[in-house]
């Protein structure tokens, strides 16, 4: 009668796994450093994450960094999901659903000089405050 009830706890312990956030993880400032750099991330604007197919989460300091680590680490980066932070939020968002502005007043913590936003309106306008320019 035992191997039943480990049956029943082993799929338990699974199905508990498999409903585990598979979006990005929360970055803790100051603490967590760059997979790219080994930079302490201190601004979550500018912050990235990059999640493999496997699940391992990558995090970055700037969008240039996780750039970088994508075309060094391409074994890494094949189907991985990335995420960028909306600039005036602080919530991740799917990077290829993000507008990107870039130079201008924006000093981002690794040169990068880019911030992403939700929509293209505030990137818009967040353009025209900052002399940046949209990129893609």
């Amino acid at each position: 009668m035992k191997f039943p009830k480990l049956l029943i706890l082993a799929f338990s312990v699974i199905a508990m796994l498999s409903c585990q956030k598979s979006g990005p993880k929360e970055i803790a400032l100051g603490k967590d450093q760059c997979d790219n750099c080994r930079m302490t991330i201190s601004q979550l604007g500018y912050a990235t994450e990059l999640i493999t197919e496997k699940g391992r989460a990558y995090k970055f300091d700037d969008i240039m960094c996780m750039t970088m680590y994508e075309n060094s680490n391409p074994d890494k980066a094949k189907n991985a999901k990335l995420y960028v932070v909306d600039y005036p939020s602080g919530k991740f968002l799917e990077k290829a659903k993000a507008t990107f502005i870039k130079g201008g007043n924006i000093k981002s913590p690794m040169g990068g000089n880019t911030q992403a936003y939700q929509t293209r309106a505030a990137a818009e306008k967040a353009a025209a405050n900052m002399g940046a320019s949209l990129t893609k």
